[in-house]
């Protein structure tokens, strides 16, 4: 059999789920010359909850750090994960921002797009997979993986067959909340790789204890790619250790053509800079514990601190593993949403309402409401109408793809941010996240920090977001 490939997350997942995204562009460069001649497969370097980090936190442009990194890595994919029709925000956008943001973002240096729709709605990727291909670069399609009375493997299989149809080039199982048990990823691999003729890649998180045996069976099983952190930032949240993989699968008949001493190096680079932000508290130590509670409850491991964080906030903390028990239950009612940004906050949040009404559905956030109305996409398996009265009242179902309800809106951000905005990138940035972007933009320019509004409501999402 083919070796196994290797895609490297540190420096997109793995300092997501270890240190809430905040490796600084400055820490990422120097050893980047490194990692391109380790033999990965690809760097996941962009997407996900980085772009949103630079703006907000690191006061960084997020277009530049992409293209100081594409000067330096000159063999290797660089890769970055994008949600569909919501790009790297928490809203849907209209087709013309999307088809923008992803010609440049592969004119910035991205050579692969793993693109995810929360709802595995098919709707919510057509734009993206038709932008993806004509700009060039490669089209990862992402399952978002779940387990449920609907999603069975061959509703996978299913689906897969359809991403493959609408012009995958590959195919990523995308266990957000670490649940693929190792015997479940065997048989799941073995069907796709049956089902489809395009390479399969695996994702997953050890937050439950399991990821690295699941791993093994699915290489057994032939997978193609596996997601892998560098041991500081692997782990815990994140992804298994990169060395500790590679060791292990060297020893198989699938070795991936891997450099091991200088993953070594690698290593011993970030220690110090992972050491850094565990004295500055921002690594809690909680992400990295082994919850094998995520086995029962189906809740990836950010959404459990988060749940925390709320009790903690209303002094309800004593109220968390009934919040837990809810969490399932309200799943279901909403239609088994896999519990993935957006809907993994969605659904926790309307848990902890549920217990500390001690009513169920008598306070309903505006996000549940849209989202029983059909614009995040159709629910996995349908709504019974009596939560969807009890939510929504008598309101009308959208059933066309929520994008076609939405207008361009490029040139209405170019005119809004006007001489702000220096590039096209700069009108992306302010698209995505207008007041985050524009507070940015005024840094750049007087060099002074503006105080951030507590009540943002990007502010509020950004504190959801878990994967």
């Amino acid at each position: 059999m083919n070796s196994i490939k290797i895609t490297e997350t540190a420096l997109r997942d793995g300092h997501q789920s270890l240190i809430a995204t905040r490796l600084k562009t400055e820490e990422i460069l120097p050893i980047l010359e490194k990692m391109d001649k380790v033999g990965y497969y690809s760097l996941e370097v962009w997407g996900g909850a980085t772009f949103d980090a630079c703006l907000r936190f690191l006061n960084e442009d997020p277009w530049e750090r992409l293209r100081e990194i594409r000067k330096r890595v000159k063999n290797t994919k660089l890769q970055m994960l994008l949600r569909g029709q919501n790009l790297l925000g928490y809203k849907h956008y209209p087709d013309d921002v999307v088809e923008e943001f992803i010609k440049k973002s592969v004119e910035n240096g991205i050579d692969i797009i793993r693109v995810f729709d929360a709802l595995n709605d098919l709707r919510n990727l057509e734009t993206s997979i038709k932008a993806i291909k004509k700009a060039g670069a490669h089209c990862q399609c992402a399952i978002s993986y779940t387990t449920s009375r609907v999603h069975t493997t061959e509703y996978f299989v299913e689906l897969s067959k359809k991403m493959e149809a609408l012009g995958a080039d590959s195919i990523c199982i995308k266990d957000m909340a670490g649940i693929l048990t190792p015997h479940s990823a065997y048989e799941l691999v073995n069907k796709l790789k049956e089902a489809v003729k395009i390479p399969i890649e695996l994702h997953t998180h050890s937050t439950s204890g399991i990821a690295s045996m699941t791993y093994l069976m699915a290489v057994e099983a032939g997978v193609d790619i596996i997601d892998t952190a560098i041991s500081p930032f692997g782990e815990g949240t994140s992804q298994p250790s990169t060395e500790s993989m590679v060791i292990t699968l060297k020893e198989g008949n699938r070795a991936p053509e891997i450099n091991v001493d200088l993953l070594g190096e690698i290593a011993d680079y970030f220690k110090p800079i992972k050491e850094k932000y565990r004295k500055e508290g921002i690594l809690d130590p909680k992400v990295m514990d082994v919850d094998p509670k995520t086995l029962s409850y189906k809740v990836p491991g950010g959404m459990l601190s988060n749940l925390l964080s709320q009790l903690k906030a209303q002094r309800a903390e004593d109220k968390y593993e009934e919040v837990l028990r809810e969490v399932p239950r309200v799943r279901e009612d909403l239609g088994f949403p896999p519990l993935v940004t957006p809907l993994s906050q969605m659904v926790g949040t309307q848990a902890v309402f549920n217990v500390l009404t001690g009513e169920r559905y008598k306070m309903v956030p505006k996000e549940i409401k849209e989202y029983v109305k059909g614009l995040y996409g159709a629910s996995p398996a349908p709504i019974s109408d009596e939560i969807r009265k009890r939510i929504i009242g008598d309101e009308e179902v959208v059933t066309v793809r929520p994008a076609d309800l939405l207008q361009p809106e490029l040139e209405k951000y170019k005119v809004e941010i006007g001489d702000l905005a220096s590039s096209m990138e700069d009108v992306l940035s302010y698209a995505l996240f207008p007041q985050v972007a524009k507070k940015f933009f005024d840094y750049r320019i007087t060099g002074k920090e503006a105080a951030e509004s507590e009540n943002s409501e990007e502010k509020v999402h950004y504190i959801y977001v878990t994967m």
